[in-house]
């Protein structure tokens, strides 16, 4: 597998060294840029699959240098990762406006830049194969359209499976509308793979109510050669062909009248080793198949294992932007919101409690000498302490409650509809709920005692007018309970 390209561009040259050791220390082929103009420069000889891009730089400014990246077609899906020793608030809304793929602020923390970088390059990476499948699906369908002899047809058919539909309600609609453009009483969807002794029906326009049939591919013979040979099957005639000499036997000794006399199966393959044949059947008493039909069908079906594909495609791509979003909002360790996610959740509350004239509360936790746990027993126990400390608040808060990991041993508990009274009577208890527990690890036979200190702000309030007036203020009041001795709740 090829290894990820990327480029950093940056006019500090410690940063610039730093960031590329690290980089290439974890397998990435990295090229430095010093600077605006080198960064352009590398960018024209080769596009990379990630940028790292520093905000501010003497011979560009980086939003501006953003902006202009984003403005050309070929670099439009590059994903840029914004590194700034701004505040947060002032440098990603703004560079996240103008199309960066995410931001963080030096100095910053190793495993936090990996994180991030693997992140957006698998974005990157799913999305590129996403466009690259979608086109090979559009060609697929252009290319169908024009080879088939029923234009109109073949375009009415898909006009209804293009929607937002299951791979189920997918298969239901082409045997019915594929029924009727071919002028057929029998049209189905059978599943199964090559050397099968069963296949499962999952649509039939004869008999909607049928969905997974299961049938013996002996009694089948076309279905079984479609599989095998991977090659479609035309036969204009039961009573001839030498497909159904043995099955005719088996007929007239059954005394089975047989009412289909003409068959057309197309085997299909889907993603995921999902493997079918399409089969359309006419009645004695309708004209047999000819090979024009056959071309027709070939053509319904490919398009419709190109839409069916897509559907799958679509459905995963969503899946997985929804993981990358969840994971862009976690804390890889204790599994609790970060604190960018945590500061979205407040700006909005804050809003609700400003329009619906009520309060609410941010709790700031700090463990009380935590790096002796680290110290000495080592950071996998600390970690350990960790876990189970976002555990424990997580059991302590109410349904309405958000916790969040706010870095190291800090965390942060939001209390919407909460009043000063209120939050430090629920700070308190969150104080004795450390107080009293018992931290375990794999490697420790006695559980650890810790104590926690909280600091409590409550909004609306003088001099809080944004998300970090509130962290400042709660962030005061733990300070102030760190130097009364630790283990208590200051507001």
């Amino acid at each position: 597998m090829a290894t990820s390209r990327i480029l950093v561009a940056d006019d500090d040259e410690a940063v610039l060294e730093s960031v590329t050791w690290l980089l290439q220390e974890n397998g990435y082929d990295v090229v430095p840029a010093n600077g605006g103009a080198a960064c352009l420069e590398q960018l024209e000889k080769k596009s990379p699959d990630l940028l790292l891009l520093d905000i501010l730089m003497p011979d560009a400014d980086g939003c501006q240098l953003l902006e202009r990246i984003k403005g050309k077609e070929r670099w439009r899906a590059l994903p840029v990762l914004m590194l700034s020793a701004q505040p947060p608030e002032e440098a990603s809304v703004r560079s996240l406006g103008l199309g960066a793929a995410d931001f963080i602020r030096k100095p910053y923390r190793p495993k936090e830049l990996l994180a991030r970088v693997q992140a957006q390059l698998r974005m990157g990476a799913l999305l590129r194969s996403t466009r690259m499948a979608l086109l090979r699906t559009e060609e697929a369908l252009v290319r169908a359209q024009q080879d088939a002899d029923s234009r109109r047809k073949l375009v009415d058919i898909l006009h209804e499976v293009t929607g937002d539909l299951s791979v189920s309600e997918l298969f239901q609609i082409l045997v019915r509308r594929a029924a009727r453009a071919l002028g057929v009483s029998h049209c189905s969807v059978v599943l199964a793979r090559p050397g099968d002794p069963q296949a499962v029906v999952v649509a039939a326009y004869e008999n909607p109510g049928i969905q997974h049939l299961t049938v013996q591919l002996d009694r089948y013979p076309e279905l079984k050669a479609a599989l095998e040979s991977g090659q479609p099957v035309l036969v204009e005639d039961l009573d001839t062909h030498p497909l159904y000499d043995g099955v005719r036997h088996v007929w007239g000794i059954e005394g089975i009248e047989v009412p289909i006399k003409s068959v057309i199966a197309l085997p299909f393959s889907i993603d995921r080793g999902q493997y079918g044949v399409f089969l359309v059947r006419r009645r004695r008493d309708q004209e047999r198949f000819s090979p024009a039909d056959l071309e027709f069908a070939q053509a319904v079906v490919t398009a419709a294992v190109a839409v069916i594909q897509r559907a799958q495609m679509v459905e995963s791509t969503m899946a997985d932007n929804a993981r990358l979003e969840q994971l862009a909002q976690t804390d890889p360790l204790t599994q609790l919101l970060n604190r960018r996610a945590l500061t979205e959740r407040i700006n909005a509350e804050m809003e609700r409690a400003l329009r619906y004239d009520s309060t609410m509360a941010l709790l700031m936790i700090d463990l009380d000498h935590f790096k002796q746990v680290n110290d000495t027993y080592g950071h996998l126990v600390g970690d350990d302490v960790l876990r189970d400390v976002a555990q424990l608040l997580h059991d302590t808060i109410r349904t309405s409650d958000i916790v969040a990991r706010y870095g190291g041993e800090e965390f942060l508990v939001l209390l919407p509809e909460t009043d000063d009274e209120g939050a430090e009577s629920f700070a308190e208890r969150i104080r004795a709920a450390v107080e009293g527990h018992g931290f375990a690890s794999e490697s420790l036979g006695t559980p650890l005692r810790l104590t926690a200190s909280v600091g409590v702000a409550v909004f609306p309030a003088a001099r809080i007018e944004s998300v970090e007036d509130l962290f400042s203020r709660a962030d005061a009041a733990l300070y102030r309970a760190k130097a009364d001795g630790r283990n208590c709740v200051r507001m």
